[in-house]
């Protein structure tokens, strides 16, 4: 069967970009290619004969008119006054070709008025579809011409993503999903809908439903319950011990919801079984860290097996990590005619499934349409990882390797229970915990250490992450009695300062704020003698001058013979208590810099300090 041809119509100038990549994209996408042949004007060779008689011609040699509509009317030199566009889609309408109508948000004031009068007219005629990038245009593009298909009877299978599942309907969609949908999609991407359009509104303009009937990929972004309807679209996540597959295993989940959810829970996942390394903090807010893999790097490759995966195949998604490496699977095959290579390079984006990576791109999962896994090489380098291999077989396979040590880093929190570092022995300590233990710096909500951990799925965090530390006692709330307080934050216990000591973290780069009950609010401030304790194992990362705060060196500076509590405080000129109490006293005394006279009995009324040997020698430091 020929292919359909397809005259696409516009100002040329304005849509110059839209006109080249909806030409590559109709080429390229394996089921449009097939069945269609688009045609550009600026494509022909020079002939001898004037424009109008050209265009006009292949107007009616072609199937569909395809017209893209927005601020310019474009030439009028013509003896009519008419512009070429618009002359077009009036012999296209004269000579009964279907015409699809593609129009740009701009307001009225933006356009012409030539335009203006052109697109009332057109609205007369035909129903038009908005758009506001080049993403939206080829999902817009993709569903017409399927449609177009169906309606012809040359398909009489729609592809996946278009379908109407028969059995689902628009009250199976979860709208607080899209309401969320669309805060983030207007934040990113400047999404032209609000959240009060309106559930049918927001679904018809990312062309999801039809007649009332939800298609297959409304059900996977926004459903109540997705795998209700397709059981497959979980995905399975496996940690190993050994460099194969073999028992025991590490550790398995089974993760469902939407595939933003999915996505979320799949490289939360992989997080939380990856080594996680922090520096120095020196005079920055937060610590700076990061994964042996970068999160951009794994959550490319998941986002990409989700999206593009084959949903009518029966198998799952599956991500598993081994010791050296991270294989993503996906049941799917790249476009026909595409090798593992061509990923490797800049290229152009087919999506195996439009109607879903479009939300997805709108969501920010994908940042550039195209450009994904040249990322990933470019990033792998720049991190000195071995390049991702891309490998097509029955399955298709995503494979980054992990590191073989971590150079740079200062301190390094392992995704599984040996932790080791610097030399210490093992501390048989979960890696998610060790990672909280790493990052939590004073007092932090949990929104805030979930942000630095890069983690983006709530219930997987608290589960995982939070609960854990705040069962084993590495960890506590500010306020216990109210453990639903909006304003809840979390700090270290003694137990956690000493899992942090144990896995190598410098205090003196560190905000250490303890409990009231633990630093006692009286004239001779006080810490439990646990944190003098002589059976402390000590950190194997040397104390340098350069990464002791300016309040621990203000302390050292006017701290002479011994004084006690309220006489120090009255040294460096503080007023408020919990100040002093948690940003000069306590951090002093747990980085060993000052140590007490009644070291077993904290709360002694004639409690004093004095400078240890290790702060005697840093204030002769800090005086020179």
């Amino acid at each position: 069967m020929a292919r359909k041809k397809i005259f696409i119509s516009s100002v040329q100038i304005e849509f110059a970009s839209e006109r080249q990549a909806l030409f590559d994209y109709i080429l390229a996408d394996p089921l449009l290619g097939k069945f269609f042949d688009p045609f550009l004007f600026e494509h022909l060779p020079a002939l001898n004969q004037s424009a109008q008689e050209v265009f006009l011609h292949e107007v009616v040699s072609n199937d569909i008119y395809k017209g893209l509509l927005g601020r310019e009317y474009g030439y009028e030199g013509l003896a009519s006054g008419v512009s070429p566009t618009e002359t077009e889609f009036d012999f296209a309408t004269k000579h009964h070709k279907t015409r699809f109508i593609f129009l740009t948000n701009h307001t009225e004031k933006e356009r012409h008025p030539k335009e203006i009068a052109f697109i009332k007219k057109v609205q007369e005629l035909v129903v038009r579809k908005r758009f506001s990038t080049v993403e939206e245009l080829k999902s817009g593009v993709y569903a017409a011409l399927v449609r177009y298909l169906e309606d012809k009877e040359i398909i009489r299978v729609s592809p996946f993503d278009v379908s109407n599942h028969p059995n689902a309907g628009i009250e199976d969609i979860d709208e607080d999903k899209l309401k969320l949908f669309v805060r983030i999609a207007r934040s990113r991407r400047g999404f032209s809908l609000s959240e009060e359009a309106g559930t049918e509104k927001i679904l018809s303009h990312l062309n999801l439903i039809q007649h009332n009937k939800v298609s297959n990929a409304a059900i996977l972004l926004f459903g109540k319950q997705p795998q209700r309807y397709f059981v497959n679209s979980e995905i399975r996540c496996v940690s190993y011990y050994k460099k194969i597959v073999s028992k025991p295993i590490q550790s398995y989940k089974v993760f469902k919801g939407s595939v933003f959810e999915l996505v979320d829970q799949a490289v939360d996942f992989v997080l939380s079984k990856l080594d996680y390394a922090i520096g120095t903090r020196e005079r920055e807010i937060q610590i700076p860290g990061g994964y042996e893999i970068p999160k951009e790097i794994v959550a490319e490759a998941i986002v990409n097996a989700i999206a593009h995966r084959d949903y009518t195949s029966n198998g799952s998604v599956q991500v598993m990590l081994f010791p050296d490496r991270l294989e993503i699977w996906n049941p799917g095959s790249l476009p026909l005619g595409w090798t593992t290579e061509k990923l490797k390079q800049l290229h152009t984006s087919v999506p195996a499934n439009p109607l879903l990576a479009e939300p997805m791109y709108l969501a920010g999962y994908i940042e550039r349409l195209g450009t994904g896994t040249a990322d990933m090489m470019r990033i792998s380098a720049e991190y000195k990882l071995q390049e991702p291999r891309f490998i097509q077989d029955e399955d298709f396979r995503t494979i980054l390797y992990r590191p073989d040590a971590f150079e740079d880093a200062t301190v390094q929190a392992s995704g599984e229970a040996s932790g080791e570092a610097s030399g210490e022995a093992s501390v048989q300590v979960p890696g998610e915990i060790q990672k909280v233990i790493l990052v939590l710096n004073g007092e932090m909500k949990r929104s805030d250490i979930q942000k630095v951990l890069q983690l983006k799925h709530d219930d997987f965090f608290r589960t995982n992450y939070i609960n854990p530390s705040l069962e084993d006692d590495y960890i506590e709330m500010t306020d216990p009695e109210n453990p639903k307080n909006p304003n809840q934050q979390y700090r270290l216990t003694l137990k956690g300062i000493e899992l942090l000591k144990k896995i190598g973290q410098s205090y003196s780069s560190r905000k250490i704020i303890l409990a009231p009950e633990t630093v006692q609010a009286t004239d001779q401030v006080t810490v439990q003698a646990t944190v003098q304790a002589t059976d402390q194992v000590q950190s194997k990362l040397p104390l340098e001058l350069s990464n002791i705060s300016e309040e621990m060196k203000s302390i050292l500076t006017v701290l002479k013979d011994e004084m006690n509590g309220q006489e120090l405080q009255t040294a460096l000129d503080l007023k408020h208590r919990g100040n002093f109490r948690n940003n000069y006293l306590s951090p002093a005394l747990v980085a060993e810099l000052i140590e007490m006279k009644y070291p077993g009995s904290p709360n002694h009324p004639r409690q004093k300090y004095s400078l240890s040997k290790k702060g005697t020698s840093f204030r002769k430091q800090i005086l020179k």
